[in-house]
């Protein structure tokens, strides 16, 4: 939550003319209702018995570029299906730097608690492993611009001398840092 998967990968797809998914996204756009409105509703399970739905759906797709909310790697079988499906790029960031870029966050029904820095260090800790179980590549999550997220991970992938990075194809980049600006968990 917060690394910035959703900006970077974002950016990421249209350095390589890929299209993007987002999960999160996805499920808002499949329920017609906010990922705030399905936990209120459905409850935390009723929201991964959904994302669960989407990844399955999503990951049998090719030639993608896919952004997941954060807590997707907390089922077995979704960790199970990023990992044998695509390329895992997880954007490792220090705890008090996801702070920073989610503190003042409304939107993340996860962190509608009353000390909202200890939950997220809650899910920090029970996340981080199981990311580092499934990563193909673990990247360290950028202080930089989104463009240099983006050519970083290229790089890491072998992709950036494929393709020479245009950080037009990200306008916002030279001004905006890496964030992730998506309002989900």
């Amino acid at each position: 939550m917060g690394a910035g998967k959703t900006t970077i990968g974002r950016t990421i797809a249209r350095h390589l003319g890929r299209p993007f998914f987002d999960t999160d996204h996805e499920i808002e756009s499949r329920c017609g209702v906010r990922i705030t409105t399905i936990f209120e509703l459905e409850g935390e399970e009723g929201f991964r018995r959904r994302e669960t739905r989407v990844l399955d759906d999503l990951s049998r797709r090719s030639g993608i570029v896919l952004a997941t909310g954060g807590g997707i790697v907390t089922r077995p079988e979704n960790r199970e299906m990023l990992r044998t499906r695509g390329h895992v790029i997880y954007l490792d960031a220090a705890l008090p730097e996801l702070w920073r870029r989610v503190r003042r966050n409304r939107n993340r029904p996860l962190l509608q608690v009353e000390n909202p820095r200890a939950r997220l260090e809650a899910l920090f800790c029970e996340r981080d492993p199981l990311y580092r179980e499934i990563a193909h590549l673990i990247m360290p999550a950028h202080a930089g611009t989104v463009a240099q997220a983006a050519a970083s991970v290229l790089a890491q992938l072998g992709l950036a001398a494929a393709i020479p990075f245009d950080a037009e194809l990200s306008p916002d980049a030279a001004t905006h840092p890496a964030t992730d600006p998506a309002p989900h968990d």
